[in-house]
């Protein structure tokens, strides 16, 4: 009886899906097109979505004031810098006839959607802030707007002030925000922390305003809490302690100048440990009398 002979190490099987084998090179490379169209799609995608989310943190920034401004002899600097493209965190300076508006907000939650809310808090603080002198009623007015929210409103934090730039007289509200430091030429230093809860968490709240009185030399800084909670590689925070360091170091620097000491103070001590939240600062220094500003 003769022998059927089949190619080594192939039985009736493998010959069976033979004519496959053939195919198989072609089915892989129509296989790998669509996936390249498809990674193409998303490349695509990703970057509109990066130039979206470009275009709207442009518009962030021009809804905020410059990063200095002068009002009578006080010289306010500013400074926002967002941990992705959006800052929750945020500041304002409002021309209110007078007197003039301070604000640094942190608007609880990271990236996109907390800067979504942003133009949203801002129109209400322009508005509020208008509509009453004393900064405990502006507080407690924004507050019950955003309590009036059909949807879960966002949890806000934020100080607030008026400066009375002939006098030097600062009333203020601090609301659920680190309290902002009144820094004296001799080195002393007072918490501003008069205020109440956060904006948003609690229906009629209560809020309290403080007063200050900003002396040549003195300066005023505002912080989020982003400043103080930056760590570095070892876990170690940056604290109150290490901002008001960096302030008394500086002596009697400009506004502006100040506001880059404190910033780089920080970025120095995180080292290249990568960010963990937004940052927001002001400072607000009119120069001692017979002194020149360098801004």
């Amino acid at each position: 009886m003769a022998t059927k002979l089949q190619p080594a190490g192939l039985g009736e099987s493998a010959l069976a899906r033979g004519p496959v084998a053939f195919v198989a090179p072609a089915v892989a490379d129509a296989e790998r097109e669509r996936l390249k169209e498809k990674v193409a799609v998303l490349e695509q995608e990703q970057h509109r979505l990066h130039r979206t989310l470009f275009e709207a943190a442009e518009v962030q920034r021009r809804l905020s004031p410059p990063r200095l401004v002068r009002v009578g002899r006080f010289h306010i600097a500013s400074e926002m810098f967002p941990l992705s493209y959006l800052s929750g965190d945020f500041y304002d300076v409002l021309d209110l006839g007078r007197s003039t508006g301070l604000a640094v907000g942190d608007i609880i939650g990271k990236g996109v959607v907390a800067g979504l809310w942003f133009a949203h808090l801002v129109g209400l603080l322009r508005v509020r802030a208008r509509a009453s002198k004393d900064p405990a009623a502006t507080l407690a007015a924004i507050n019950h707007d955003l309590r009036q929210l059909k949807n879960e409103p966002p949890l806000v934090s934020l100080f607030y002030a008026r400066l009375d730039p002939k006098r030097g007289e600062l009333v203020y509200c601090n609301a659920g925000q680190p309290p902002a430091i009144l820094l004296k030429k001799d080195g002393t230093t007072r918490p501003l922390a008069d205020g109440g809860p956060l904006l948003g968490a609690i229906p009629e709240a209560t809020f309290a305003s403080g007063r200050v009185t900003l002396e040549p030399g003195d300066a005023l800084i505002v912080y989020s809490d982003g400043i103080v909670e930056c760590a570095n590689g070892r876990g170690e925070e940056f604290g109150l302690e290490g901002l008001l360091e960096a302030a008394r170091r500086a002596g009697d620097a400009s506004a502006d100048k100040l506001l880059f000491s404190l910033l780089a103070a920080v970025q120095d001590f995180a080292g290249a440990h990568p960010r963990q939240d937004d940052f927001a600062l002001m400072v607000v220094r009119a120069p001692e009398h017979g002194k020149k500003s360098h801004n």
